[in-house]
């Protein structure tokens, strides 16, 4: 989810230690790309189709029997894997600490506005949405042991504002395993980067773009972000969308009203440590609104974020948190 557009011109290695290899193809919907600097291929194609399958038959609503499709259709509960485990475990932890902004129980809302695979005929109503909003809050799972449950039948997952971000994570986390610590890797616009460029031994780069005339278009600016270790993520009202009577409406959803998000921000892009972690927090801080968001990112020195927003004259701006300024090169 992306105002960070790639500049995958990376050549990654320290010296001596082999050439680029590129891997790219398609998985969970969207299309993927690493970059890697080793001797050989020691992670191939192969591997990287194979672990995406592996984790779509665990979150992908998408894919009929997955575990999260089991559990949508559940009464009480089901046995899970390590990988919705970890994903749902983290998804309670952000719901926690940004009071509800994050939560990975909004599908029955999802569905409702036409997110999903199953498409409504109409536009739910606000009676709709106020029945619909008593079936979502992470309050009502919980893990236990290998179990997933939720005290309400209607309680379903929506795990596609974090899965992305936790497989690059494990992308990387194969590519480290097998000894590659210069990559980058990019899923659906979502990026874990580590080590350096060639030549020179550079950091890796990674180019801003804003919105242009209109929210829906996008420019680049003059800056770049550097990076040499961790993740970053974006969230933007202009990604996906439906259009009513004659309006475009965020596939963004506020959880406690059960509407598209409608404030001023246009997309957050977050850093931090690891993509999982990025991937949820964009979300709740498009729901938070500027100010707030702000003042969250201050307060959780673990990621620091860019805001792009609309000023109340309706023209276009971009701010960011300390932290976020620190990675900020300027092109020449």
């Amino acid at each position: 989810m992306i105002f960070f557009l790639l500049a995958l011109c990376v050549g990654f290695t320290s010296p001596g230690s082999g050439r680029k290899i590129s891997i790219s193809g398609t998985g969970q919907g969207t299309t993927y790309h690493i970059d890697y600097f080793a001797l050989d291929s020691t992670v191939t194609k192969s591997d990287i189709d194979s672990l995406i399958h592996l984790i779509d038959q665990s979150l992908s609503l998408y894919m009929p029997g997955s575990l999260v499709n089991q559990f949508n259709e559940a009464h009480r509960g089901i046995r899970i894997d390590e990988h919705m485990r970890a994903v749902v475990s983290r998804a309670i932890e952000v719901f926690r600490i940004t009071n509800g902004q994050f939560d990975i129980t909004i599908y029955p809302i999802t569905e409702a506005w036409g997110f999903a695979a199953k498409k409504p005929t109409s536009l739910p109503t606000a009676r709709q949405l106020r029945k619909l909003t008593k079936c979502v809050g992470s309050n009502y799972i919980s893990v236990r042991g290998d179990s997933l449950l939720k005290s309400k039948a209607c309680v379903k997952l929506d795990p596609n504002g974090i899965a992305q971000g936790y497989t690059v994570d494990l992308i990387a986390d194969l590519l480290e395993v097998n000894g590659i610590l210069n990559y980058i890797v990019e899923l659906g616009g979502e990026l874990r980067v580590k080590g350096r460029k060639l030549p020179g031994d550079e950091p890796i780069t990674i180019g801003l773009e804003t919105p242009g005339e209109s929210e829906w278009e996008l420019t680049t600016t003059n800056q770049s972000l550097v990076l040499d270790s961790g993740a970053i993520t974006t969230s933007g009202s202009y990604r996906k969308y439906i259009e009513a009577r004659g309006k475009k409406k965020s596939h963004l959803l506020n959880p406690h009203t059960g509407r598209p998000v409608m404030n001023e921000l246009i997309s957050v892009s977050v850093v931090a440590h690891n993509a999982i972690t990025a991937d949820a927090y964009d979300n709740a801080l498009m729901v938070m609104g500027l100010e707030k968001a702000i003042s969250f990112v201050e307060s959780h020195p673990e990621i620091s974020a860019r805001f792009v927003y609309r000023r109340n004259d309706g023209s276009i701006a971009d701010t960011m948190t300390s932290g976020f300024k620190k990675f900020i090169r300027k092109k020449l």
